[in-house]
């Protein structure tokens, strides 16, 4: 595969030596990572929905063997990220590896799913679920201050109210019936991981901060244990079905993974979260504007 790779690469540029083709691959798999890892920091998700396009459209790997390295780079980025949230409280640990073990649950069967699917109907599956996402983000941003309060209300006894609630001090109530309802979350994301290579924190932040009423940027910290969860899960099951992974080009994505990383968390402390929210969303309409564009012209 990376042979193929290189011969891709030097149709382009013909007049490169091997050599300066290889080292201009391994050069744009450091860029396309450090975008990745930028998503992922910035947002706590997104990785894949960057990393899938950049590693078929940009580097010529075919869809499966994409969504392998994708699964294995993100994940990797995503816990070097997590690290130093968790040692500073920022990642909700039990919620979080609530949701993850669903998830990890989830990845193997929708593994499974991706290697008896045609490939068409997989991308088109896959710019379906991101214009979806994108739109639930959107109208989560817009949500009310008074609405986000009425999470850690009471609830009266008539009134059902939502799921999983929050204390005055924001501790998640994980009531019987709130973790029924992440761990069935965590399970629909581990499928839609395995499935389409994702390590599911386009799913994951939404999720946590609509299901559980978690703040965005404690959303995003706690998204990062998941998804490192969840890839991994997802690695063992792609390796496990017979598919491969260029091992240079996954070595070189985390690499720039972590340099993108450190600059989106930096830059996320900036930004209010209804504004990050939004821009997440902005930012999954136009790649899945790219993939549908790509996959009309190819």
């Amino acid at each position: 595969m990376h042979a193929l790779m290189l011969g891709l690469l030097a149709t382009v540029t013909p007049h490169l030596p091997a050599t300066q083709v290889a080292s201009g691959l391994l050069a744009l798999s450091l860029l396309f990572g450090a975008v990745v890892g930028f998503s992922l920091g910035l947002t706590g998700g997104g990785g894949s929905i960057f990393a899938v396009p950049l590693l078929m459209y940009g580097l010529g790997i075919p869809s499966k063997e994409a969504m392998g390295v994708s699964l294995a780079a993100v994940g990797a980025t995503a816990l070097l990220g997590m690290l130093p949230r968790l040692r500073s409280g920022e990642v909700e640990l039990t919620t979080g590896l609530l949701f993850a073990a669903a998830g990890m649950l989830g990845a193997p069967f929708g593994t499974y799913l991706r290697s008896v699917m045609p490939e068409p109907l997989l991308l088109g599956l896959f710019v379906a679920v991101m214009l979806v996402v994108a739109a639930r983000m959107w109208l989560k941003a817009t949500r009310t201050a008074a609405e986000a309060r009425a999470l850690a209300e009471p609830v009266p006894a008539d009134d059902r109210g939502p799921t999983c609630r929050r204390d005055p001090e924001g501790r998640l109530r994980l009531t019987s019936g709130c973790v029924r309802l992440l761990a069935l979350v965590g399970l629909a994301t581990g499928v839609l991981s395995g499935l389409f290579g994702v390590g599911g924190g386009f799913v994951v932040v939404p999720a946590l901060v609509l299901f559980s009423g978690m703040g965005i940027h404690r959303a995003v910290a706690t998204s990062l244990l998941v998804i490192a969860l969840i890839g991994a899960a997802g690695v063992v099951a792609h390796i496990a079905s017979g598919h491969t992974m260029p091992l240079a080009v996954t070595v070189w994505f985390i690499s720039g993974g972590l340099a993108g990383m450190l600059a989106g968390i930096a830059l996320g402390r900036r930004i209010s979260g209804p504004r990050l929210q939004q821009l997440f969303a902005l930012a999954i309409v136009a790649v899945a504007a790219y993939v549908v564009l790509r996959s009309l012209t190819a």
